[in-house]
């Protein structure tokens, strides 16, 4: 129970693993959606403070969508350069299937920059860090990874990351750098604007669907990452998702507690990607102090972690298979 009771106050999401976040009952009382509430309020505190590191147009697109779009990120030269540098080194990757889509993550770590300081370049970039704090909530260094998207890839199910789902409860933040055009058939991100605001409809739909969980809804919503429905989206007032079709050279940042999915794709497709991701604990009311993302360790963090749950997959799983050396786009 102290357990239990201590992880009310960070982002632990699980309805299942959690008898209290997954109690009916103190969901009925208003829980889960008090919760998220408070999440967000800091969210925008913490982002008030960083405003500042954003233009009035990115501020204002944001606000509208729960995402910032740019195209042409950098100077054409310096994307040539940058993406044949990445697609052609070989690093150390770990793979994941999920339904008939695997993904590929090579983790950007101190050994990557060395090889590719290009990629160093981008990522201190004051525009980047700004708009990816700035989404995240917090002034701290996401973690990044050169993430591949290979899809049609096994005879199974659908990937799940199709449905339209939130990440958790509260504001987190996902980029996406493109090193590789993306077609509207072929798998593109695909995201709901607006759907980032804890509007009353939303409130009204968490609330609904935590008190089913955890055992009256799907595993993934049971486990924290609610899917939803395009009926649901429709009653909450939501627009059709826009579906990003990009040329290379694009950048996304975007909440992901707002809804989103990966497109459907129509043939086996190979999708290229500088990848970053922020998520803290929600109800901190400072946005820095972060220990892990100190000078030594930040860039490290990720190989770390990856064999941390080596040695611990007998207890906790580990859905990253080590696949040895491999270049991001090698089917």
């Amino acid at each position: 129970m102290p357990w239990w009771l201590l992880q009310l106050a960070t982002g632990a999401k699980s309805f299942k693993d959690n008898p209290l976040i997954g109690s009916k009952r103190l969901n009925r009382a208003g829980l889960h959606v008090r919760r998220m509430a408070f999440a967000h309020r800091m969210a925008g505190i913490r982002r008030a403070r960083m405003a500042a590191r954003l233009t009035p147009e990115q501020l204002a697109e944001f606000d509208a969508n729960g995402f910032v779009r740019i195209d042409n990120a950098l100077p054409q030269p310096v994307f040539d350069a940058l993406r044949e540098a990445v697609l052609n080194h070989e690093a150390p990757a770990r793979e994941m299937l999920q339904g008939d889509t695997i993904t590929r993550r090579i983790a950007i770590d101190s050994a990557f920059l060395r090889a590719v300081p290009g990629v160093s370049a981008l990522l201190d970039d004051p525009r980047w860090r700004g708009l990816a704090r700035y989404v995240a909530s917090h002034d701290s260094e996401p973690v990044h990874y050169v993430q591949t998207i290979l899809t049609h890839r096994a005879d199974a199910p659908a990937d799940p990351q199709t449905a339209f789902h939130a990440d958790t409860f509260h504001p987190t933040m996902k980029a996406w750098f493109f090193l590789t055009d993306v077609a509207e058939d072929e798998g593109p991100l695909c995201y709901v604007p607006g759907s980032h605001r804890l509007t009353p409809e939303r409130l009204a739909w968490e609330r609904q669907r935590s008190v089913l969980a955890p055992d009256g809804v799907d595993h993934l919503s049971a486990r924290g990452s609610m899917r939803v429905s395009p009926e649901d989206l429709r009653a909450m007032g939501l627009p059709e998702p826009a579906a990003f079709a990009v040329r290379a050279n694009t950048v996304i940042v975007a909440d992901t507690c707002g809804f989103h999915a990966r497109g459907h794709s129509v043939r086996p497709s190979i999708r290229v990607e500088i990848w970053s991701y922020s998520r803290r604990n929600p109800f901190l009311p400072w946005a820095g102090l972060d220990p892990a993302t100190l000078p030594g360790l930040a860039a490290d963090r990720v190989p770390l972690m990856w064999r941390a749950r080596d040695v611990l997959s007998r207890w906790i799983g580990q859905p990253w298979q080590n696949v040895g050396r491999k270049r991001p786009a090698v089917p």
